[in-house]
């Protein structure tokens, strides 16, 4: 066990995913001072919320474990989509910026759906 708790580290989703923390934290230091409690908590969470589940998911035992996690992660890489279109259309941030960070959101993505996708294979 003690060799591999961090194995989680070496995956390519969970790296990308943490550029993604960076990426959108980055844009929240130009959010309004009154949507430090609002918009940009709720995505400062999601992003959070992708490399944790990823490093959550891989803790665990079974692959249909690892896969619900996984999902939770892609769930929150849509909400950090969504998220990033309202904080466009208020206009705290640009279209530029927000085509940058949802090329990163794509990459992290389809990393996580081949990590899901060898999870099911394993799981079947």
């Amino acid at each position: 066990m003690e060799k591999t708790k961090n194995r989680f580290k070496n995956l390519v989703a969970y790296q990308e995913s943490r550029k993604l923390v960076k990426e959108v934290y980055a844009l929240i230091c130009n959010f309004p001072p009154n949507e430090n409690f609002a918009l940009s908590d709720q995505l400062r969470r999601a992003a959070v919320s992708v490399p944790s589940n990823i490093a959550e998911g891989m803790g665990r035992y079974s692959a249909k474990e690892q896969t619900h996690f996984l999902e939770i992660a892609f769930g929150s890489l849509l909400e950090i989509s969504a998220q990033l279109d309202i904080a466009c259309d208020l206009g705290y941030i640009s279209i530029k910026e927000k085509e940058n960070v949802d090329k990163q959101i794509d990459v992290v993505a389809s990393l996580i759906s081949g990590l899901r996708s060898k999870r099911l294979t394993i799981s079947h």
